[in-house]
């Protein structure tokens, strides 16, 4: 490696500089990596010599060199520029050297390579980003005449850099800098106008004389002086409507757009000159649309005419042979930004409204007049809305690919058609009272079934149809759908003829967009065998649409179980049918997306049917392994699966278990993708495990990376560790209790209240769980919790869980509390039964602090397992535990209205089975397994009246009556009344 200094301040360094870095930038631009490599290094170790810059300037103006060399050197001056060009960047250019290098690089432009010359106006925009115009106040100047030279390419390479500098500087956000760029906007606005009028009409004049190359570059100059002035306008005023110029420019946008509307006459289409003119015509609409985002007021005066050019020129036949898709798109943008601007809506109280909102108000209103709105909404559904002879040849020649397309693919987001339908529901919804009789007067027009030899009634039908979905909710009180579907659509299912596929295909879409709107339930099984018929149709695209609106139907609040399963087994062995014809990923996502829907609604009952899926689930993963996308669709198909299959799902493991494993595995790449699902499938998998297995257990080894992530699955990882607990117990607390525990000491060093509180709850079940063995494996945790009741924990909810962790050691392993208070005891520097009762006496304190009954029971019971006891420190809160214990008495006893007894309504027994409704979900196999860990837990097999009782007994048996009774004096009255009132008939 070469270590050089530059020198920039004598020619000679700068020379023999130059050599060396030009050798380098060669080299750089080899495509052998054996010569790359080592060139790239040695330019990245000069980034920061002073005087490097200098020399890649005087490399990129040098217009003999090599094309590829100069390139180069105008990026590494470009990334110079954002690493080391501010003053407080580490290694900093000099501001000498700055200075030299803003000098040359406006000394000429006259670069002849024009994506070199676009990279050099960015780079100037960058510094001018940085220091116009305190450090560079000659900048602006100097572009300013540098754009009125006669020489071409000079000429245009200055209004190149003229626009880059304009748009970087407008995008600068700080009050500060937007008051710099508005002192600059008014002091040059008058001389962009200037430009922007003398390259416009010069263009307008070239086009007329045939010579292509001469209207090709005053084109150019004139689309770059209309974004110079875009710019300016746009954001180069507070108060725009004040500055005449601005207001001028904005008036002639629209003559100037005829203007060139017109050359589109002169100018054929797939040429240079045709694309650059079609750019200046949006152009010219985005300077409007931008005007109105951000100066939705000072836009009113414009209104009346913006809205009587667009409608001209899309709506009326003036625009006939002159528009082109894209400018259809800004102007019904523009009309539907116009209808719907929010900073134009009214108040309530329509008197409250500012002058400028009625001004608006009342342009809107004259202007939309009902013939107006009439003539829109037909043209909108008669000629927008119909599909294009490309849109009907690719149904022909590639179904699959069109149905995408349809449904929202990337091309048909930016197309013609989703503008329409937008601007058609905007106009509707604003103005449904006079559109919606000319739209039923279209329906009107049609019914009946079409001829199937007229293409353009056919089109036409399927446009109306079009409509009547988009508009549904407005049409509610209009239509009655259900007499629709039976006398007239339901028909029009029915005609099987090839060319009545778009009909059917409409008409299948139009009722899914009405089921949510208005379509009575007992119609449901008509529909269904609508579906069905559908779904064995010749034609995929009505396959595909008939697909979704299952989905929607399924989906629907008025969907009934047992109207759908007469049907169900042939529904889904069609899907599945469908599933396996399709081949664009696209579409298998979402046939897979209707099959989980459907067997999320309708559960257990799709037992039965899933079998050819399960079998053709794992060749489908096979096939996706560079299609992650569907992936995550065939995970979310899984966890509907094993929820409907329930404990049956067992036998899906060889397939399911490496699925889940690929997925949650973030030490693979397809965990970006796959790790929320994957672990949503863990978690149910789990759930509706019958038993464990070694290989369910072993998956277990993904849960440490997944933990030290922290990302916002942790709460999941959670829910599957408890899981986990509940299915495993103490075969699972053995082999992962301490690496579990480990885990938790170090998210507990920095994690939010609410994971704080999570991780206490696992904890807490694991000891629920397996109280001796989790006791263990979790004891570099409990002497945080005691800790934190020690010393008062600040938040409710974590004091509360502090609680209820520590309340379960203390009652079910009462031999690993007792050395957890030896080990605190030795911490604190004191005696073993005074700190027991520091500890008593902030658990008494704190009480209030637990909301669930079942936590304050557990308290009370923890507590009266200290007794019977000669302690002097447990008898001294003894008072303490007594008030607590009847205040849980009052939460969980009920009263037997009958006998006047009382009995604890927290007891649970084998032959209590809740009753499921029809709307229920049937237990999983966790909620099972969690019914049967109550039977066994202390706060649901133990009468906390009876324990109370038993305990005092003892203690009075221990102290004797007379101390007892001195004891039990230390009560206050009323809580030993309410204690008599409990106890009575024990």
């Amino acid at each position: 490696m070469v270590d050089l200094v530059f020198f920039h301040d004598s020619p000679m360094d700068v020379q023999s500089a130059s050599s060396v870095v030009l050798q380098a930038l060669t080299q750089a631009a080899s495509q052998d990596t054996a010569v790359l490599k080592p060139a790239e290094q040695q330019l990245r170790q000069w980034e920061t010599q002073p005087g490097f810059y200098t020399v890649l300037l005087s490399i990129f103006n040098n217009h003999m060199l090599d094309v590829n060399v100069r390139w180069l050197a105008v990026l590494y001056f470009k990334n110079g520029i954002d690493r080391y060009w501010r003053r407080v960047a580490p290694h900093a250019l000099s501001e000498e050297e700055k200075a030299s290098l803003r000098a040359g690089l406006i000394t000429n432009f006259n670069e002849p390579v024009n994506q070199i010359a676009t990279q050099i106006a960015v780079l100037i925009a960058k510094v001018a980003r940085l220091d116009c115009p305190r450090q560079w106040p000659e900048l602006i100047p100097v572009l300013l005449e540098s754009v009125k030279v006669q020489d071409v390419l000079q000429q245009h390479r200055a209004l190149l850099t003229f626009y880059h500098v304009t748009k970087t500087l407008a995008s600068k956000r700080l009050a500060a800098d937007r008051r710099l760029f508005q002192d600059l906007a008014s002091s040059i606005y008058g001389f962009a106008c200037s430009l922007w009028n003398h390259h416009t009409d010069s263009f307008l004049q070239q086009i007329h004389t045939g010579d292509q190359l001469s209207t090709l570059s005053s084109l150019e100059r004139t689309l770059l002086s209309l974004k110079v002035l875009r710019k300016l306008t746009v954001h180069g005023f507070g108060e725009p409507q004040e500055n005449m110029e601005v207001m001028g420019f904005l008036s002639a946008v629209f003559e100037r757009l005829k203007q060139f509307l017109e050359c589109c006459r002169l100018v054929g289409p797939g040429t240079v000159c045709r694309e650059k003119l079609e750019k200046t015509i949006i152009l010219y609409t985005k300077v409007l649309l931008d005007f109105l985002e951000h100066h939705p007021y000072p836009f009113i005066p414009l209104i009346q005419r913006s809205l009587e050019f667009t409608v001209t020129y899309v709506f009326t036949e003036v625009g006939e042979g002159l528009v082109f898709e894209r400018f259809i798109v800004q102007c019904m943008s523009l009309i539907k930004m116009i209808v719907k601007n929010e900073a134009y809506r009214l108040e309530k109280n329509i008197e409250e409204s500012k002058a400028e909102i009625l001004e608006a108000h009342q342009i809107k209103s004259a202007f939309f007049t009902p013939p107006t709105l009439t003539e829109i909404g037909k043209r909108l559904v008669s000629k927008y809305f119909l599909l294009t002879e490309e849109e009907v040849s690719m149904w022909e020649e590639d179904p699959e690919s069109f149905a995408v397309e349809e449904t929202g693919g990337d091309s048909w987001k930016y197309s013609l058609r989703p503008c329409t339908e937008v601007l058609f529901l905007d106009i509707f919804h604003q103005y449904s009272s006079t559109l919606t009789p000319v739209l039923l007067q279209m329906v009107q027009d049609l019914q009946g079934p079409s001829d199937v030899d007229d293409p353009v009634q056919l089109l036409l039908k399927d446009s109306v149809y079009n409509a009547m979905g988009l508009a549904a909710y407005e049409l509610f009180d209009s239509v009655d759908f259900d007499e629709w579907f039976r006398n007239q659509l339901r028909g029009e299912l029915q005609v099987p003829h090839h060319r009545y596929k778009v009909i059917r295909r409409r008409v299948i879409w139009l009722i899914g967009q009405w089921i949510s709107v208005k379509f009575k339930s007992e119609l449901r099984p008509l529909l269904y065998e609508a579906v069905l018929s559908l779904l064995q149709d010749p034609d995929l695209v009505v396959r595909i649409e008939t697909a979704t609106t299952i989905k929607l139907a399924v989906d629907d609040f008025e969907f009934r179980t047992e109207q759908f399963l007469p049907f169900l087994q042939s529904i889904f062995a069609l899907l599945f049918q469908l599933l396996q014809q399709v081949t664009e990923c696209d579409t298998k996502m979402q046939i897979l997306h209707v099959i989980s829907c459907v067997i999320e609604r309708v559960g257990t009952q799709i037992r039965p049917y899933v079998g050819c899926l399960v079998q053709y689930l794992p060749v489908l993963w096979k096939q996706s392994e560079d299609h992650n996308m569907l992936r995550c669709a065939i995970l979310t198909t899984l966890i509907y699966l094993v929820q409907g299959l329930g404990a049956e799902s067992s036998n899906l493991y060889p397939f399911l278990l490496p699925v889940i494993q690929l997925s949650t595995d973030v030490s693979l790449p397809p965990h970006v993708y796959l790790l929320e699902d994957g672990l949503e499938l863990w978690l149910v998998t789990l759930e509706y495990s019958p038993a464990i297995t070694t290989e369910l257990l072993r998956l277990f080894q993904n849960m440490t990376p997944l933990l030290e992530l922290s990302s916002e699955n942790v709460k999941t990882c959670f829910q599957i560790i408890t899981a986990y607990m509940y299915l495993a117990g103490s075969e699972f607390v053995q082999s992962y209790g301490e690496t579990i525990c480990t885990s938790f000491c170090d998210l507990l060093k920095d994690i939010t209240i609410e994971g704080h509180v999570q991780v206490l709850k696992v904890v807490e079940v694991s000891i629920k769980v397996s109280p001796a063995l989790s006791s263990q494996a979790f004891q570099s945790v409990l002497p945080a919790v005691f800790r934190g009741v020690l010393d008062g924990e600040r938040y409710p909810v974590v004091m509360s869980t502090y609680l209820g962790v520590i309340g379960r050691v203390l009652l079910q392993n009462s031999s690993f509390f007792k050395s957890l208070l030896m080990q605190m005891a030795m911490e604190y520097n004191k005696e073993m039964h005074h700190l027991l009762g520091d500890m008593i006496e902030m658990w008494v304190d704190r009480m209030d602090n637990i909301t669930q009954p079942e936590r304050r029971k557990l308290s009370s019971l923890a507590l009266l397992s200290l007794l019977p006891s000669d302690n002097s420190v447990i008898q001294d809160k003894f008072c303490g535990i007594i008030n607590i214990c009847v205040e849980a008495l009052h939460d969980v006893m009920t009263e037997d209205p009958e006998t006047g007894t009382f009995r604890d309504c927290m007891l649970m027994s084998h032959l209590e089975e809740p009753k499921l409704s029809d709307d229920d979900e049937p237990p999983t196999e966790q909620d099972k397994r969690i019914k049967l860990l109550a039977l066994q837990d202390p706060v649901h097999t133990v009468s906390l009246q009876q324990f109370m009782y038993e305990k005092l007994k003892a203690q009075q048996l221990l102290m004797g009556d007379g101390p007892f009774q001195a004891l039990m004096e230390t009560v206050d009255a009323e809580i030993v009344r309410q204690l008599q009132e409990f106890l009575k008939g024990l």
